[in-house]
């Protein structure tokens, strides 16, 4: 049998009203599509079915860069390219895809440009494109590391890294609500990580990187370019900077109350 040559991989949970989506995406080109599902209680598993995708199902969490190493080891393509549920391929980026695969450099892993669009627009300033995000990569190469959260591709001094063009659009929120349930979240398992190595926080160093963030976003890359989504987005990073520091800063400063 012909080995194949490129795998979408995802990790999921309840992304049904997504999948079919990312999957549409890749399904008529991809030679295999894995599915990692942390334990998904909607339709995600139907989905995968209807796309013949390596479905498998491991509901104990160890942090999403675990979880994407568990879901390469099913991983029998000469090639990975990652997705999220919440994204989709286009065409520029399938022939980008495509070509690097069938004329491969050696040891290189490449960037895909990816176009968000948050609150009714694109967002092309902000810092947000192009938004560059480590994909593709030979399965024999490399990995993902441990991290809990903004989990990152292993490169070493050996390898090579080079861009590949065409745009991945990525729908990261639907709504208001999502965007403050995916932000606390992703504060949580900030304030995990940092607890496990023994750091501590301060409402100050909260406040002052709450601050550079909405400076940063805004004005020094143009956030007022994109907009009232842009406006909105910075307020809502900044708010979200400073809640994962408050968040470590009362699990690691506050003590409990003894019983009376």
């Amino acid at each position: 049998m012909t080995t194949p040559l490129i795998a979408a991989v995802l990790i999921v949970k309840n992304e049904g009203h997504n999948l079919r989506g990312c999957l549409q995406s890749v399904a008529d080109w991809v030679d295999e599509i894995v599915i990692l599902d942390s334990g998904s209680s909607d339709d995600t598993a139907m989905i995968a079915a209807e796309f013949n995708a390596r479905y498998l199902v491991d509901a104990d969490w160890p942090g999403f860069g675990i979880q994407r190493q568990r879901a390469q080891q099913h991983v029998t393509a000469t090639w990975c390219l990652w997705l999220d549920a919440d994204e989709r391929v286009t065409p520029a980026l399938k022939a980008s895809v495509q070509q690097v695969c069938s004329q491969p450099a050696g040891r290189t892993v490449y960037s895909i440009p990816r176009l968000n669009w948050v609150f009714g627009r694109y967002i092309r300033h902000s810092g947000w494109y192009p938004d560059r995000v480590w994909r593709l990569y030979p399965t024999a190469l490399t990995q993902y590391n441990d991290a809990l959260v903004h989990e990152k591709v292993i490169l070493d001094a050996s390898m090579h890294t080079a861009p590949l063009a065409g745009d991945l659009i990525h729908y990261p929120y639907q709504d208001l609500e999502h965007y403050l349930i995916k932000s606390a979240r992703y504060a949580k398992a900030w304030a995990d990580g940092r607890i496990a190595r023994g750091k501590k926080g301060s409402l100050l160093t909260g406040a002052l990187h709450a601050l550079g963030c909405f400076f940063r976003m805004y004005i020094l890359r143009l956030g007022f370019l994109d907009g009232k989504a842009g406006l909105l987005l910075a307020l809502l990073s900044t708010h979200s900077t400073f809640v994962k520091y408050a968040d470590l800063w009362i699990r690691t400063r506050t003590p409990r109350r003894s019983v009376q």
